[in-house]
């Protein structure tokens, strides 16, 4: 089953969130559907905490609606809720209490009975890799400890949406990659992901689709291969040259059809092309009429910071 004839988990319809005079969100919508990982990414301050927060009924928005399995989310009591977990980019944990007695806090809040929360510890301390440090202190945690009990927190009522917001934050490798291999488990089980960041690479690994926000609005949502597919002056060609030379026919090469940038750093030149097809055999015809040998020759497809780039005029971490 495709993913577009999937239920949809998640429906979010111009939603848009104000406060005073500055407009946080500003009319966005978008549809998550069952299985699939979908990433929220733009700089801080895009406006995705916000939509998270509205998403989760931790906000009440200004206009818009937030469906959940087709039905409208509605106050804090609604039963809909439990089909959401939510992990803040705010540490949510007791440092007093022990990794235990916080899953024990957040599992009666859910309102499981005591045996069902026994077991939904358990198996969410095992996820997280903490089953061995349950009793102690979460003041003694590092903070990827932190973060990863943060997952185990969200985890306990079993929902079918995890909404993660910036969950590698501040984190260690060993723990980021954790959260990763956690993120892949979840989507193997089928559940449904909407990961919120700012991170570039966390996107490209581990998510379906794509929703770019900047400056509370939607500026793409698809999939990575199809937002590299219609962006443009992505394809970048490294050619390297048999020896050094000047560089007085760069002008020349860069009229080429095609050619949007050529920059040549001793033997090494770069190109930046629209079309890999089509513009590779004329740099290579360019060189070999002006006696340039080729000795090697490599592509790099699209990157996520190019479209982030070309969709909005500045990079992600200019803000």
């Amino acid at each position: 089953m495709s993913s577009d004839s999937k239920p949809a988990i998640l429906e979010i319809r111009q939603l848009r969130k104000s406060f005073g005079a500055l407009v946080a969100v500003d009319g966005v919508s978008f549809t998550v559907r069952q299985g699939e990982c979908v990433g929220l990414l733009g700089p801080n301050g895009a406006g995705k905490t916000t939509t998270l927060s509205m998403l989760s009924g931790l906000l009440t928005p200004t206009s818009g609606e937030v469906l959940i399995e087709g039905r409208a989310l509605a106050g804090d009591v609604d039963p809909l809720k439990r089909k959401l977990g939510l992990v803040p980019q705010e540490l949510a944990l007791y440092d007093e209490l022990s990794a235990r007695d916080n899953l024990l806090f957040f599992g009666a809040l859910y309102s499981l009975d005591r045996a069902t929360l026994e077991k939904s510890m358990g198996e969410a301390l095992e996820i997280v890799g903490l089953a061995d440090r349950a009793q102690e202190k979460v003041k003694n945690y590092s903070g990827g400890m932190k973060r990863r009990l943060n997952l185990a927190a969200a985890l306990l009522h079993d929902p079918q949406l995890l909404l993660l917001d910036e969950p590698t934050v501040g984190v260690d490798p060993q723990s980021r990659n954790a959260i990763f291999d956690n993120i892949e488990a979840f989507r193997a089980q089928g559940k449904t992901i909407l990961y919120t960041t700012h991170y570039m690479e966390e996107v490209e690994r581990l998510c379906d689709r794509v929703i770019i926000m900047d400056h509370g609005r939607i500026v793409a949502d698809d999939t990575l291969s199809a937002l590299r597919a219609r962006s443009v002056k992505l394809n970048l060609l490294q050619i390297e040259l048999a020896k050094e030379s000047g560089s007085d026919w760069l002008p020349a090469l860069r009229q080429l059809d095609g050619v949007v940038t050529a920059e040549l750093a001793g033997v090494q030149l770069s190109a930046q092309v629209t079309n890999l097809t089509k513009v590779t055999p004329s740099i290579l015809e360019f060189l070999h009429q002006r006696g340039s040998e080729v000795t090697h020759l490599s592509t790099e497809r699209p990157h996520l910071e190019s479209i982030f780039l070309s969709l909005t005029g500045h990079q992600l971490r200019d803000k």
